[in-house]
């Protein structure tokens, strides 16, 4: 299995793909495509002699590779430091450890620093590595920056918008932006044009302004080159927004309304430490997994211990797997894997397909790559991710190649 050209082979267990559990089930694999995928029972071996049986253990789950929207690094690397190397290091460990699709984040920066953070990423989404680049700023509310450091933050500058988007190669996949900021309107005109999905965050805008913002967007979207699953999505919902309140409810009301008709997805960093399992139990109650992107919003320290590390410009100290400034105490993204992501999301108590749908299809919808990725359905690229019934990895296949080796071994040939 270390060959550069992925064999055929066979996987057993459960398929939980789609939102639909099906047991009993076998996941055929030739070269890097899914050449079956469902019940055992009607899986034709006339039609697939002869190949290796990757020996799982009993109660395997088999789960499309997972598609993260909002990263930031992992492993050392900091997707926004211009370090190549590092950035590869953080690239590797993310799709072994199951997101085999993934945007890279940058965060507010000076001008140089996000232009030579774009062409750093540019590399990686070149080789195939990542699906595109994600920018988190610069055009954000001052109130509500969270992380993202205020001496940098902008009004709405198309000029700097074209050089960002020049800078990645046309891999600027999404762009979080705040709607009431002057020329916010002109901002999202531009991105859609550019084939980039406005996402609405870090913002103190109220309910209306919010609202008109995502209508806009969404209008511009559908009336686009960007695919029939185009939607503005929210930047990590409740984080970097005003909290919802009864007489002054804010952006919360309004995304909530929009994702519950499905004009919007939103983002939710499900890790435990930016949202109580409450409310991520109430957001899929009220919007429908189909509307819910779960994401990581993940640092170097993914993957690493306690300790001091950079996010872009700022200093980050991170104790008992929560990240947050040196300078002010505030959360600055998060430590956990977006497998984490999605056992914190069952645990609190929404059903496992459902959370596996928001980190599978909903994302890949929204990136318009569908027909690669996001599911276990034939045709589509092999990234499987295996785990055990408590959602822990045991292997992970990437364009059928195999990233993470389960603790058993390859059968023999089936018969």
């Amino acid at each position: 299995m270390t060959s550069k050209t992925p064999p055929a082979f066979l996987l057993s267990g459960t398929i939980v793909s789609d939102g639909a559990v099906l047991e009993d089930s076998v996941v055929a694999v030739s070269g890097e495509r899914i050449a079956y995928a469902g019940p055992r029972a009607s899986f034709d071996t006339r039609s697939f002699p002869g190949p290796e049986e990757v020996e799982l253990p009993p109660g395997t789950l088999l789960l499309p590779g997972l598609v993260d929207l909002h990263c930031h690094g992992a492993a050392g690397g900091d997707f926004s430091g211009g370090d190549l190397p590092a950035a590869r290091s953080a690239v590797d460990f993310l799709h072994s450890s199951g997101t085999t699709t993934l945007l890279a984040s940058l965060v507010t920066a000076p001008r140089k620093d996000l232009l030579r953070g774009a062409e750093t990423l540019r590399v990686l989404a070149d080789e195939g590595l990542i699906a595109g680049i994600h920018a988190e700023g610069p055009f954000l509310s001052h109130a509500r920056c969270g992380a993202q450091d205020p001496r940098f933050l902008l009004e709405p500058d198309l000029h700097l918008l074209r050089d960002l988007a020049d800078s990645s190669g046309g891999h600027l996949r999404t762009m979080t932006y705040a709607p009431e900021l002057p020329g916010a309107a002109a901002l999202v005109q531009e991105l859609v044009g550019l084939g980039v999905t406005p996402s609405l965050g870090h913002t103190d805008a109220d309910t209306s302004t919010t609202a008109d913002s995502l209508s806009q967007a969404a209008e511009l979207l559908a009336s686009s080159r960007c695919g029939t699953y185009a939607r503005p999505t929210i930047t990590h919902l409740f984080n970097g927004m005003p909290p919802l309140h009864h007489r002054q409810p804010g952006p919360v009301a309004a995304c909530l309304l929009l994702a519950a008709s499905g004009t919007v997805a939103v983002e939710l960093v499900a890790d435990g430490v930016h949202l109580h399992p409450d409310t991520v139990r109430m957001v899929y109650a009220l919007a429908g997994s189909e509307n819910v992107i779960l994401v990581t919003d993940s640092m170097a320290a993914t993957g690493l211990p306690d300790g001091d590390y950079d996010l872009g410009p700022a200093r980050v100290c991170v104790g008992g797997g929560e990240a947050r400034l040196k300078s002010n105490g505030s959360l600055a993204g998060g430590t956990a894997t977006l497998l984490d992501v999605v056992r914190r999301t069952a645990e609190s108590g929404v059903d496992a397909a459902a959370a596996v749908l928001s980190a599978t299809a909903v994302p890949a919808r929204i990136l318009g790559l569908q027909d690669d990725v996001g599911s276990l359905t034939a045709g589509l690229l092999a990234d499987i991710l295996a785990v055990d019934s408590h959602f822990r990895p045991v292997t992970v296949f990437r364009r059928g190649l195999m990233l993470r080796r389960p603790a058993v071994s390859m059968a023999a040939t089936v018969p």
